[in-house]
């Protein structure tokens, strides 16, 4: 996500991070290419004046210019404005505590990702212990409710819907009366939208919010949308009154203009940012983070409270002491296979390590392949992945043909397994050499980065 706006300005920051001393000169040059980077990054011109303007301004002053690390205060202060265009903090929800029904108003546009959006919020809430009821109440778009239906029994949430129903003011009444009655302390309406905002239907919604009173009004906004969302935020904020957004296809957006521009332009905070398909994808946005990967420097937090979500403390002992043992064996190579596709697409991961976003080339990041070398094992006895070396001819040829790939797939999963364990028995006993890792990575060396296959 944010590639292309990130790689222009990690080159901004890295041309001027090292240097001892800088002129006004090397500022203006600086943001002006900043400022290049986000015109083309669709963020809004009125954003984008005021933001280059306040960093002309604070950085040309002599705290830079004759500061120890003037590069690095340089940067700080590109940092912080990000984060102020961002939103500073994190927003969490304001809701109401487990006695009583709190409600959320689900607001967008027709494929802006409001009903899997929905669906989203409704799994990250029951997972934080909350008891949520679903309200189907898009009944223009087809399959709308259906979808739900679907979405809800995945995630094990229930659904509220009418077979036949033509009034959404109603279904949502009959909603939250059912959420109060059976205690449900959360009830998330999916509303109507339209192919573009119309009258009709933003007095629709004005009709379902007063009969709802929601404690949060989220619009979901497409992020690759850019400045647009801004735009539409604004036009829902003015008409209906929104509280929050959340920015749907954060994953697949190069430029940023949408979230860039959005706190901005309707003074509303960004809650949340769809970040896969997945129900798990959708996370809290931290606008500090986010600066921070625009600007090339990674995100460790963020990896470290992925891993934190796939890995508990005891998993990771055990696992660091077959690693220091070479008691490593190809059924925990699955296990961390699944882990790793639990935490999100290798490249999302690698976009979090500083200096490693954009730098490992694409084709070596085969997510397929991992599918491939699952399959492999998979194809495996229980036995021959507690001891790997009993994999003679026979049992290559065997597990190729149940796994529907050949031979020399099974070899090279092999060769690179016994790469990947000598790798792993190093970083435990050295465990600086982030170097030797990102160039493991790159070749191939660990889950999920299975090289090209032959």
């Amino acid at each position: 996500m944010l590639e292309k706006i990130s790689q222009k300005l990690g080159d901004v920051v890295r041309s001027i991070a090292g240097k001892s001393t800088i002129t006004d000169k090397n500022v203006e040059d600086a943001v002006e290419q900043i400022k290049i980077a986000l015109l083309e990054a669709d963020v809004n011109l009125r954003v984008v004046r005021r933001f280059v303007n306040s960093t002309l301004e604070e950085a040309k002053g002599e705290k830079v210019l004759r500061s120890v690390e003037p590069g690095q205060q340089f940067i700080k202060i590109v940092h912080d404005k990000l984060v102020a265009l961002l939103g500073e903090g994190r927003q969490d929800l304001v809701l109401k505590g487990r006695d009583a029904t709190s409600v959320v108003l689900l607001l967008g546009l027709q494929g802006s990702g409001k009903t899997t959006s929905a669906a989203k919020l409704a799994h990250r809430l029951k997972a934080e212990g909350r008891k949520v009821l679903l309200a189907a109440c898009d009944l223009v778009r087809p399959a709308a409710v259906e979808q739900l239906a679907v979405l809800g029994a995945q995630i094990g949430v229930e659904v509220y819907r009418e077979a036949g129903a033509t009034d959404p003011v109603r279904v949502a009444a009959a909603a939250l009366a059912k959420a109060r009655r059976e205690l449900f302390d959360t009830l998330i309406v999916d509303t109507t939208g339209r192919l573009q905002v119309d009258e009709a239907m933003m007095a629709e919604l004005v009709r379902v919010r007063d009969t709802v009173r929601p404690d949060e009004s989220l619009l979901v906004a497409d992020a690759m949308t850019g400045q647009a969302a801004a735009d539409i935020a604004k036009t829902f904020d003015e008409k209906i009154g929104i509280t929050g957004v959340i920015l749907s296809k954060f994953d697949s957006d190069a430029r940023g203009g949408a979230a860039l521009s959005l706190r901005s332009v309707t003074g509303k905070p960004v809650k949340f940012v769809g970040v896969s398909e997945k129900p798990e994808g959708l996370e809290p946005f931290y606008p500090d983070r986010v600066a921070s990967r625009i600007l090339g420097m990674g995100d460790i937090v963020s990896l470290v409270e992925k891993a934190q979500a796939a890995y508990d403390q005891a998993e990771a002992v055990e696992l660091e002491r077959k690693m220091a043992t070479e008691s490593f064996t190809l059924e925990d190579y699955l296990e961390q296979i699944r882990k790793v596709k639990k935490m999100g697409s290798m490249k999302s991961m690698l976009d979090l390590i500083p200096g490693l976003a954009g730098q490992i080339d694409e084709e070596r990041l085969d997510e397929a392949g991992m599918k491939y070398e699952e399959a492999i094992l998979l194809s495996m006895t229980k036995k021959e992945r507690a001891n790997f070396l009993i994999i003679g001819p026979k049992r290559r040829a065997r597990i190729a043909k149940g796994s529907g790939t050949s031979v020399a797939d099974v070899n090279r999963l092999l060769k690179k397994f016994e790469k990947t364990r000598l790798m792993m028995k190093k970083m435990v006993k050295n465990k600086g050499q982030m170097a030797e890792m990102a160039r493991m990575m790159g070749q191939g060396g660990l889950p999920g980065m299975p090289g090209r296959r032959g």
